[in-house]
């Protein structure tokens, strides 16, 4: 007879039951320590500070100025201005250059942004194949062009573009045998200065994007391209069947962040110009707003207000994809 690893006469045993929250609470204020709801607002109170002070103020004061008729008079004289309505946004799509101004920041925008998501992932699919070595020196390379500073980058690229000096024109001219490129100016002519605009643009907004879509690349499943290229599916198929949709948020967040910021370059743009190029052909919405603000306050408050809400319509789709994921 084997003994019984029971004990009838024992009482059963209940499970534990773990306090409820309200008692839990209840018991805390009895030992003293109550909860502290604010405590989160308390940590984020300098940041809202912060934000209220440098963003919310400026943005309402530049959305009241915008219906006055602001000048710098006012400001000297310590005059009040006149209300003018909508004027100062009629002015600026129908008495000026603005219009023009915002095809070209467009156009560039478009431009900018395609060459920098399309090489961004050339050069990440590119370090998934490369050995350790070249992978490194590669990123290095990369790191170096993010690295250097807008101002200091466009006077680099001047100087590879210079009118007398320039390794373009010699390079051009050694490989002509000619000296048709010599005094030859880039930056004279809008659609040359456009071109170098781009390649600077382009050479330090490349490695963000490859960078970010190298590490979305280690979220895809070998397995799962191995198994297509057994079934047959070619490289392209696996690219845009399989790659494509593993990285559709990453590419989402890129697209907007590169259009955001290519539609608010500046420095790149107003370094070029005081090289060579002609600002009232080669003005983009940042370099027009600064030159267009020495004068006509109010406005200039109409035209940063309608950047103001371009930028929140071009971010209103990332955010839109974000909250929807976040509810899933």
């Amino acid at each position: 007879m084997s003994a019984t690893l029971t004990e009838p006469d024992a009482a059963p045993r209940t499970p534990k039951t773990r306090p409820s929250r309200s008692s839990r609470s209840a018991s805390g204020d009895r030992h003293g320590k109550a909860p502290l709801p604010w405590a989160p607002w308390l940590l984020l109170a300098p940041s809202i500070v912060l934000l209220g002070v440098m963003v919310v103020y400026p943005t309402i004061v530049m959305f009241i100025n915008s219906f006055t008729n602001l000048e710098i008079k006012n400001k000297m004289l310590g005059t009040a201005p006149d209300f003018v309505g909508f004027d100062n946004y009629i002015e600026v799509f129908t008495k000026s250059d603005f219009p023009a101004v915002l095809a070209r920041s467009l156009g560039l925008m478009v431009v900018l942004t395609v060459l920098i998501i399309a090489l961004g992932m050339l050069v990440a699919m590119l370090m998934t194949k490369l050995t350790k070595g070249w992978r490194l020196t590669v990123s290095i390379g990369l790191l170096l062009a993010w690295a250097m500073p807008p101002l200091s980058a466009t006077v680099v690229w001047g100087w590879i573009f210079d009118t007398d000096y320039g390794l373009v024109n010699w390079a051009l001219n050694t490989m002509t045998g000619t000296n048709d490129f010599r005094g030859h100016s880039w930056l004279i002519d809008p659609w040359s200065f456009m071109m170098v605009l781009t390649i600077l643009i382009v050479w330090q907004s490349v490695p963000f994007a490859a960078f970010t879509f190298y590490a979305g690349l280690g979220q895809v499943p070998d397995e799962v391209l191995e198994a297509s290229a057994l079934d047959g599916a070619s490289a392209w198929q696996r690219f845009r069947l399989i790659v494509l949709p593993y990285m559709r948020n990453i590419i989402t967040a890129v697209i907007v962040l590169e259009t955001i910021w290519n539609m608010r370059i500046f420095t790149q743009v107003y370094a070029l110009q005081q090289q060579g190029g002609i600002a009232s052909e080669t003005n983009v919405l940042g370099t027009y707003l600064f030159r267009q603000g020495l004068g006509e306050f109010g406005v200039t408050a109409a035209i940063g207000v309608f950047m103001v809400v371009l930028l929140m319509a071009i971010s209103y789709f990332n955010v839109r994809n974000t909250l929807k994921e976040e509810e899933l």
